[in-house]
């Protein structure tokens, strides 16, 4: 097995991507398509994450309570991320469902795509190809929503994502 050069932010989203299928049989060339990621680049990040200890060596199988455990105490010091200009999007963290309706808030974030109708405070994605994903996967648009909301939520908005991401996970 390959020396672990350390995870990539694009893993995350990889890892969050296989949690929303759930039961679903895939194969990597499927999260390739659906991600916007090279075929290659998703083998590679399968391999960190089975070496990081996130996904079993079947390289089907999350160990859900390590990703759990990293998204929870790891992801915002790993990924941080500090909301930036006024862009237009899509709605992202507390501003994206299901926090949407959990959080009453002036303050708009949005991950910056040219299609979105959203204005708000810029949030990079952990891949650039994010966006154009969670529109065509509304259960992984919600899990990439609540990770956003570990990485620049306050403490409160922290914990009520965290604890819908180990349900949405859990279940998956």
């Amino acid at each position: 097995m390959k020396k672990h050069s350390g995870m990539r932010p694009h893993d995350i989203a990889v890892l969050l991507k296989i949690a929303a299928k759930g039961s679903e049989k895939w194969m990597m060339k499927d999260l390739a398509h659906e991600l916007g990621i090279s075929a290659g680049e998703i083998s590679e990040s399968i391999n960190r994450s089975i070496i990081g200890g996130l996904l079993s060596s079947d390289k089907r199988t999350l160990k859900k309570l390590a990703l759990t455990d990293f998204l929870k105490s790891g992801l915002r010091h790993v990924y941080p991320q500090q909301p930036g200009s006024i862009t237009r999007g899509i709605p992202t963290a507390i501003s994206a469902p299901p926090l949407d309706t959990e959080f009453m808030s002036e303050d708009k974030f949005i991950w910056p795509f040219g299609h979105g109708n959203t204005r708000g405070q810029a949030i990079e994605p952990l891949h650039p190809n994010t966006p154009e994903a969670c529109l065509k996967d509304a259960k992984y648009y919600e899990l990439m929503a609540l990770t956003d909301a570990i990485r620049i939520g306050k403490a409160r908005e922290q914990n009520i994502a965290f604890e819908m991401l180990k349900e949405r996970i859990g279940d998956a």
